[in-house]
């Protein structure tokens, strides 16, 4: 069977997926199969929305770098501070070439209700003419040249692939890693991202609201980090020794560029500069300050006092909650949500976390997952007509969750288990004993 016949039919996406990932499809069979991207003259594009979303990737790629960096980097023990940071930036550079080169394409592109087609693949819709006075523009957002669309969607495709280092530092090999991640982005962020975001996915025609990455990212990222830390297993001497974090100023000053960049995250969402991206800048900033109190009053019951981690923990569980609503509930309502959130991830990150007996690391479930679904269910509760033109429905925001659970836990599994299998996920004992610095970079924070 050819590469051409492969790439046919109803099989199409899938079989160039699996073609590209292992290289055996020559990339001009891929260029010459590529259907071109529609192209406006410019003056059809818009300048300031245009500006917008490109302040919106700079502001979302800062919360990747440096902001989830610094954020687990202080959570760790200090011999495990340089390769928590590489992880995440090395996936950053991983991840952006996937998705430019194909991710993109299978996400937001018409295909069927699953999974879109490869006529954007191989960076195809990043044109533009000054000759001919033209761009490439995409059907979702054809007010943006494409390029800044889809750079923006790469930000999210990112950071979701970021956050998943939380669940597994201080034991996963780092080559074997970005394997991982890199086939992760692929078969399973990207379908799911096409599932909501794109007309033609099924949770969109279902009518799932998800404004900003509810399900699409911390759901999904949530379930994936809990998967993957069940499947690695404890970090040596979990529950039985203490683990310090090296450095809560650095996890302070990464949660604070988080709560500036998720601005970009939910307001640039809109995909406009426009009166509903303005509310969505102010409902995520009043999620995130709910969501900080709301854990801090929790962890004051239970402890009898409050911690810097605990608030940094809460302002990102307020944020995660409301990415789902931003576009779609009044202030009150934001309000609502961050305080639940917070008390909720609170909930997540201690009572739940010693019930599953998963080794989550830094919460990543307890934080992203936890607040993801209550993000998503309560957009269901207060979304407002009026504001998004839509109106919510508890029992469809709870089929994209489980849909969306589903599929990331038993997708994520079956990646983990081949990987593993084929190269080996987790470091020996000795390179974990003597930290992941030295053993797998050379590399030292100090003292």
């Amino acid at each position: 069977m050819t590469v051409r016949k492969v790439c046919s039919g109803k099989f199409r996406a899938w079989g160039c997926v699996g073609a590209c990932v292992v290289g055996l499809l020559p990339l001009q069979a891929l260029a010459d199969s590529m259907s071109r991207p529609s192209v406006v003259p410019l003056d059809g594009i818009s300048p300031v929305d245009t500006a917008w979303v490109m302040v919106a990737t700079i502001l979302v790629l800062l919360m990747t770098l440096p902001g989830i960096a610094l954020f687990y980097a202080g959570m760790v023990r200090r011999k495990n501070v340089l390769n928590t940071m590489a992880s995440v930036v090395a996936i950053a550079a991983v991840v952006s070439i996937l998705w430019l080169a194909l991710g993109y394409s299978l996400a937001f592109t018409p295909g069927n209700g699953w999974i879109g087609s490869d006529s954007r693949a191989w960076f195809a819709g990043l044109e533009f003419s000054a000759v001919h006075r033209s761009v490439a523009v995409s059907h979702l957002a054809p007010h943006l040249p494409e390029a800044a669309f889809a750079m923006f969607q790469l930000a999210f495709a990112v950071i979701t692939a970021a956050v998943l280092v939380g669940a597994w530092v201080e034991r996963m090999r780092f080559g074997a890693m970005l394997v991982f991640v890199g086939l992760w982005s692929l078969l399973v962020y990207a379908p799911i991202a096409h599932w909501v975001w794109e007309p033609g996915g099924w949770l969109a025609r279902m009518g799932a609201l998800d404004f900003a990455g509810g399900t699409v990212v911390h759901v999904n990222a949530g379930i994936a980090g809990l998967v993957c830390a069940w499947m690695l297993g404890h970090r040596r001497g979990y529950g039985r020794e203490p683990f310090e974090p090296c450095n809560l100023g650095f996890t302070m000053i990464g949660a604070s560029l988080l709560w500036i960049g998720w601005f970009g995250f939910n307001a640039g969402s809109s995909l406009a500069a426009d009166g509903r991206a303005a509310l969505a800048l102010a409902v995520t900033h009043i999620a995130a300050s709910a969501g900080a109190m709301g854990w801090m009053f929790a962890e004051y019951l239970v402890r009898g006092k409050t911690s810097l981690l605990g608030l940094c923990s809460g302002l990102v569980a307020g944020l995660v909650a409301i990415t789902p609503a931003a576009g779609f509930v009044t202030p009150r309502s934001a309000l609502l949500i961050g305080a639940l959130a917070g008390v909720a991830c609170y909930w997540g990150a201690t009572s739940l976390k010693r019930l599953l007996g998963a080794d989550d690391s830094l919460d990543v479930f307890g934080v992203h997952g936890v607040g993801g679904i209550v993000g998503s269910l309560l957009t269901g509760v207060f979304a407002d007509p009026e504001i998004g033109g839509a109106s919510g429905s508890v029992l469809t925001q709870a089929i994209g969750v489980l849909g969306v659970g589903a599929f990331t836990l038993v997708a994520t599994a079956l990646l983990f288990w081949l990987v593993d299998s084929l190269i080996g996920l987790r470091v020996d004992e000795e390179a974990e004993y003597v930290g992941l610095d030295i053993a797998l970079h050379r590399e030292s924070a100090g003292t």
